[in-house]
């Protein structure tokens, strides 16, 4: 049966799912609408397509419901939460990027609505289905290193991917809910499915110290943005959006519409966000997470580790070797010639050697992840076996708010210095 899809927010994340329904699961679905506040991204896309779907602002929602069996939800982070609740409340399922939304009251509406509602909603964490993230899981599952005990994550974004939180939306807390919100839910989300557990207190501190007005990295007489600066072309933080068809057609023949700006300056006034993030994570299980995520390294990658009752897995993984000027903004989109991505996984048992776990790569973004995401997301049950994804990759609403509350709460404890501790399976936040 073939489903009719809306888009809500037309910026660069929503080209995955119309490429999606335009290529290998047309056959599941047709695209119905589109709702963005500037026109401009929204014709961008409709150009795309063998026939234009009619394009909606914000006050055209209730129409798009009604043309739609399912919505899918890619627009600004704070947005999410008033898309969610109105498609669930109209009946339809939805499909949400992460993160689900930014703080505390939008996650009380959608779980309020996912529970009212006959719809279904789910969190499109992709690194679950990454193959080295799914190895993880297996062999923690299978035991071999017993119990988990402590967690050490470490979570690497170098100075072209890092860099570029820091001139869109994104530098705006209101908007994003920082790094800890927005980037950290993947990470916070991994670990939850990896320990199958949930967070019950959290510490942290953090710091902006790289970008911004005052970041050590900047300097004196520097262009609020990119078009037009003096450096464009030689400065390695300042972003040549017309150098990329896309970037360019999306955002600068965009801009006169609504004023946004997506080639700001890494070190222009207005970051509101942190770039230094240290937490700590106490889990239901008993594990404790040491996590880190720095926006600023020269290299992009992680390294997680897990130490248990009986032996330790460790997972390395090099994204980037090294950013050279001009990089790509994604690391996903590839990495320059002469460079290596790397990735390995060993586990070690006590008293034993340590063993290298295989890890069977797919094609496409993610190490085939992306692939597989997109199958659950437009198959649902028919993309596995019949009995179902021994993985539980799929995230639900609940899966969401536990990711984004971590992050919540993270952000409070930083600002009040004390930890903060989560209730109701970690869905909720103590007062």
């Amino acid at each position: 049966m073939t489903r009719r899809y809306a888009i809500a927010g037309l910026g660069h994340r929503a080209q995955m799912y119309v490429d999606a329904l335009l290529g290998d699961w047309s056959d599941t679905g047709t695209l119905v609408a589109f709702l963005d506040t500037n026109q401009t991204r929204m014709d961008y896309h409709n150009g795309r397509l063998p026939s234009p779907v009619p394009t909606y602002g914000p006050e055209g929602l209730p129409e798009v419901l009604e043309s739609a069996d399912v919505l899918i939800v890619t627009s600004v982070d704070a947005t999410h939460a008033d898309y969610v609740v109105a498609a669930l409340d109209a009946g339809l399922d939805v499909v949400c990027e992460k993160p689900l939304t930014v703080d505390e009251e939008g996650c009380a509406r959608i779980a309020a609505a996912a529970e009212r509602s006959g719809g279904t909603l789910v969190v499109t964490f992709n690194y679950r289905y990454s193959p080295r993230n799914s190895a993880v899981r297996e062999v923690i599952a299978s035991g071999r290193i017993g119990d988990v005990t402590a967690v050490h994550f470490e979570w690497a974004l170098d100075t072209a991917h890092g860099a570029d939180y820091f001139r869109r939306w994104h530098r705006d807390r209101q908007s994003s809910g920082g790094l800890l919100v927005h980037k950290s839910t993947h990470h916070f989300d991994l670990v939850n499915w990896w320990l199958d557990s949930y967070p019950e207190l959290v510490f942290a501190q953090t710091a902006l110290r790289f970008y911004g007005s005052s970041g050590a990295g900047g300097g004196a007489n520097r262009p609020p943005r990119a078009k037009g600066a003096p450096g464009l072309g030689t400065d390695p933080f300042l972003l040549d959006a017309s150098a990329d068809p896309r970037l360019n057609a999306l955002y600068l023949e965009a801009e006169h519409e609504d004023g946004y700006l997506r080639d700001q300056d890494v070190f222009a006034p207005g970051v509101t966000i942190d770039d230094t993030m240290s937490v700590l994570i106490r889990y239901a299980s008993r594990a404790v997470l040491t996590y880190s995520l720095t926006a600023y390294s020269p290299f992009e990658g992680y390294r997680v580790a897990f130490t248990g009752t009986r032996g330790r897995l460790e997972l390395e993984v090099g994204e980037r070797a090294w950013t050279p000027v001009n990089a790509a903004i994604d690391p996903s989109a590839g990495l320059h010639a002469g460079d290596s991505s790397w990735e390995r996984l060993t586990v070690q048992e006590q008293w034993g050697k340590p063993e290298e776990v295989p890890i069977i790569r797919g094609t496409g973004g993610h190490g085939g992840g992306d692939k597989l995401l997109l199958d659950d997301v437009f198959r649902g049950a028919a993309a596995h076996g019949p009995d179902g994804d021994p993985l539980a990759r799929q995230a639900g609403y609940r899966d969401g708010i536990r990711s984004v509350l971590t992050g919540v709460a993270a952000n409070r404890s930083a600002a009040s210095g004390s930890p903060v501790t989560l209730a109701d399976g970690g869905t909720s936040l103590t007062a």
